[in-house]
């Protein structure tokens, strides 16, 4: 069985052959495993991923890609005042992103370009991204080449409709903008939903295995907007980016992600139609209870927490927390035992190989 296999088997609940690994590393923790690993390639090949990430260019945080899309000529007077700091990036929904200082790592400061406007016209006239007029000639090959090293195909489409909708407009401008039911909101949440359908399509059509989609949707302790307040303005939107993919590719996984504590709203994602939720942050859920209560209809990836256990918690505290969470699914699957989120520098390189460890020991 390939690794692609595994995990498609894993995520459908069929049965698994052995534990997948995957986290991602910070820059530091990408120095340490270059120096414990010379001459190794990427971490994903060292510790044999089964899953390779195509990044959409749609995603917020990475800068523009040139020639992706038509470049757009930009009056950023407009949209930004006082000006962007030098050194600032500028993704491809125009959102700034500001160098963060010597001690923010690779965080940065987020500076909103729809934050000042006030009319509807104002939004429609805003420079959008036009991904019809983008060179999507790369992906078909890209995904094939995945697929004959027997590995699975990812893409990285989160910050789907919420996270970029506020990361261009405050988000508590458009919180507001929603409370008052104001047609800006709707306009800047259904053009976001379209471009992110028009996106879904294309990764679909060409054959990837697993779409991840998803916006921060919990805080540490509740979730970050009431149920009904999610029902009216999210669900109905991320269920059109689903059922848009599900259309070019009825067996294509859907894979939604939530830091922070979504219990509540556990139900309405699967309403929606996704298959696996990420990453089941321990520090702000119960994770046997979510299991408990899920796995029969959902699956997961995620469950080792980077609050705690990762970066505090001693090897043998993370090799018993993979053995207990990937139990707790049982023969049949469901659940890619990972961080729930990026390996920060404060993360011991020891527990790191804890994790992998105890991955590759598994048994059920």
């Amino acid at each position: 069985m390939t690794p692609r296999e595994n995990l498609l088997r894993l995520y459908r609940r069929n049965g698994f052959d052995s534990a997948p690994v995957h986290f991602n590393l910070c820059p530091e923790l990408e120095e340490t495993f270059r120096r414990n690993y010379p001459g190794r390639g990427e971490y994903a090949e060292a510790f044999e991923f089964p899953v390779r990430m195509i990044t959409d260019p749609g995603f917020p945080w990475i800068a523009e890609i040139e020639g992706f899309v038509p470049r757009r000529t930009w009056d950023y007077s407009l949209y930004y005042d006082p000006p962007i700091a030098d050194g600032a990036r500028m993704d491809i929904w125009g959102v700034a992103h500001e160098p963060g200082g010597p001690d923010a790592h690779h965080m940065t400061r987020m500076r909103h370009p729809l934050e000042k406007l006030e009319s509807l016209e104002q939004f429609e006239a805003y420079p959008w991204p036009d991904f019809a007029r983008a060179d999507w000639s790369y992906l078909d090959a890209e995904i094939a080449d995945i697929h004959a090293r027997g590995l699975a195909a990812q893409v990285w489409m989160e910050c789907t409709i919420w996270e970029t909708a506020w990361y261009m407009r405050r988000m508590d401008v458009l919180v507001t903008d929603m409370v008052m039911e104001n047609d800006i909101a709707a306009f800047l949440l259904d053009k976001i939903t379209d471009l992110a359908c028009f996106r879904a399509e294309k990764y679909a059509s060409a054959g990837a295995d697993i779409i991840a989609l998803g916006d921060d949707i919990g805080m540490q302790n509740t979730i970050m907007m009431s149920k009904n307040m999610y029902a009216d303005w999210l669900k109905p939107r991320l269920k059109r980016v689903i059922d848009t993919a599900r259309a070019a590719k009825p067996d294509v996984i859907i894979q939604y992600h939530s830091c922070g504590h979504v219990t509540e709203l556990i139900p309405e994602l699967i309403d929606a139609g996704i298959d696996v939720l990420n990453p089941v942050q321990s520090e702000c859920m119960d994770v046997l209870e979510v299991f408990a209560e899920y796995a029969d209809s959902l699956s997961f990836n995620g469950s080792i927490g980077t609050q705690t256990t990762m970066p505090f918690g001693s090897p043998r505290e993370i090799k018993d927390t993979v053995k207990r969470n990937l139990d707790a699914v049982g023969d049949s699957g469901g659940l890619l035992c990972c961080p729930t989120h990026m390996l920060e520098p404060e993360v011991p390189w020891e527990n790191v190989e804890a994790y992998v460890a105890a991955c590759r020991e598994y048994k059920s």
